[in-house]
């Protein structure tokens, strides 16, 4: 008789232990890759596009945007502020400019280049490096990107790019100053409902990025511009990147830069894009 109990409290156990650890197996499958994911909140939209784009230092006349209309680029980087903008003087880049590029079509890509990494490679840079206490900087950098992007008509839900040119990642004082900024500037501009954005070489920037990821660092940037020049688009096989990672719609690979281009006598210097990502809202 006492065997007989035995036998049934095992087979009563069984079912247990097998569900148990078919449930253990399910959560084990379903659960995220390592790393933290990169935010994504935002208050509405944003516009997704998806296709070629171009960038270039001055936004050009709408009468080139025009003569370039036939081409494959539908959309188009602006530089719209940050005291580190190669060109700072934007003669054609106002209200009007805006609301008159997104009648015609053209979707926008709004670039901000605000205080540099302390060990920026470029030696032009070096002259904007991050100063002071860089949360403070970033926090301040991030309201001024806002403002600025408010003032061209550009609307909470846009997305809104950081360019970071390439740095040192062997110093880590400078890539813990940096990253303290990047996500101060993240935060401030998610915070007032826009979509923050990184732009940057892959092998720097990008690198930094993924490995913060990884490490489980919050405030990153919800889309990544990463650059990688002299190579075929390939959107979601950039290597320092995980594939899991800044997807669906989280993507634009810079795959080539400097080059000269021109279309209907129209001759402008850009860089190339490919395209799967947020761009601005336009009031």
């Amino acid at each position: 008789m006492g065997s007989t109990k035995r036998i049934i409290r095992r087979s009563l156990l069984f079912p247990t232990v097998l569900l148990t650890a078919l449930l253990g197996l399910l959560a084990t499958l379903l659960a995220p890759a390592a790393g933290a994911e990169p935010e994504r909140s935002w208050p509405r939209g944003p516009n997704v596009f998806q296709g070629w784009a171009f960038d270039t230092c001055k936004a050009p006349p709408l009468s080139t945007l025009q003569a370039w209309k036939e081409t494959k680029y539908r959309g188009i980087g602006i530089y719209f502020g940050g005291r580190g903008r190669a060109c700072p003087t934007q003669p054609n880049l106002s209200a009007d400019w805006v609301r008159s590029a997104d009648r015609a079509g053209w979707r926008m890509l709004p670039l901000y280049v605000g205080s540099q990494a302390p060990c920026v490679v470029n030696k032009n840079k070096r002259k904007v490096t991050i100063r002071g206490n860089a949360e403070q900087v970033g926090a301040s950098e991030g309201q001024d990107a806002v403002q600025r992007a408010k003032a061209l008509g550009i609307a909470p839900g846009s997305a809104l790019y950081l360019d970071m040119e390439a740095y040192s990642l062997r110093n880590t004082s400078c890539t813990s100053k940096t990253l303290t900024y990047i996500r101060a500037w993240n935060r401030e501009t998610r915070r007032v409902g826009y979509v923050p954005g990184f732009y940057s070489s892959a092998d720097s920037g990008v690198r930094h990025m993924e490995r913060a990821r990884q490490a489980g660092a919050r405030d990153l940037p919800s889309v990544m511009w990463f650059a990688r020049w002299h190579s075929k688009p390939n959107l979601y096989g950039e290597p320092e990147l995980s594939r899991q990672a800044w997807r669906p719609h989280l993507r634009i690979h810079q795959y080539a830069g400097n080059v000269a281009e021109s279309h209907g006598g129209r001759r402008l210097i850009i860089d190339r894009n490919q395209v799967d990502a947020p761009v601005a809202v336009i009031q």
